[in-house]
């Protein structure tokens, strides 16, 4: 089974795939996590850093969609050589990443050229991933919460890079859109929508339980609507 975790920045993606992965394996289940490139991407700090002048100049936007895109890309590679009964779980997914760039696009960072160079792009990645069996997951958890929480975990977790009071009309704008796009623009897999407003799987373990024992229902309507469909 494939998950991905998927949501706005600092709604708690990392700690949810950890808590999953954790879960499983006290299951005798075995899993592992593929974590989003943050901590060794020497890009991204940039993005959030530079002025407006200098981001444009260096043209630093594209180029972090790019690094994104390609470590995703070989995620999903990497995912699919770990077969069944392995659990994998994603950190992020390579769907979420189309989405980032089109906020990015509307926000002037990327330019239209840059755009359809970066869609082409994708969708000669994902012609490439159709010849790989088991490609999409098979559950997206979906962390929704209201912006006044991502701002209050964005700022608690204190990435040093993500806290300067310039980025909060950048959020709001990846924030306002997001569930629109993923309730009717991600196709991809089954998604399980947690809201994140009343959900802490680091600080409070009935809630972390609730997670587990909502995915774990999931994943069996999952696993009964493929053996359905085989049949």
């Amino acid at each position: 089974m494939s998950i991905v975790i998927g949501g706005m920045i600092g709604l708690g993606k990392t700690s949810v795939a950890d808590t999953l992965n954790a879960h499983f394996q006290r299951r005798g289940i075995e899993s592992k996590v593929f974590y989003e490139a943050v901590d060794d991407n020497p890009i991204l700090p940039l993005y959030y850093e530079l002025t407006p002048e200098e981001l444009d100049a260096r043209r630093i936007p594209f180029l972090l969609q790019l690094f994104f895109l390609n470590k995703r890309f070989k995620t999903v590679k990497d995912c699919v050589s770990w077969k069944d009964p392995i659990y994998t779980i994603q950190d992020r997914s390579i769907y979420e990443d189309w989405y980032f760039a089109y906020v990015n696009k509307n926000l002037g960072r990327i330019s239209d050229l840059e755009f359809r160079i970066y869609e082409e792009l994708v969708e000669n990645m994902m012609e490439e991933l159709n010849e790989l069996p088991k490609k999409a997951p098979d559950l997206m958890v979906y962390l929704k919460g209201s912006f006044d929480t991502v701002i209050d975990r964005i700022m608690a977790r204190g990435r040093s890079f993500e806290i300067n009071p310039e980025l909060k009309e950048y959020y709001f704008e990846v924030w306002k859109g997001y569930d629109e796009w993923v309730i009717n623009n991600y196709n991809a897999s089954e998604v399980l929508i947690v809201d994140m407003d009343h959900t802490d799987v680091v600080n409070r373990p009935e809630d972390a339980l609730r997670l587990c024992h909502e995915v774990d229902e999931r994943l069996k309507e999952v696993l009964n609507m493929t053996k359905a469909h085989i049949g």
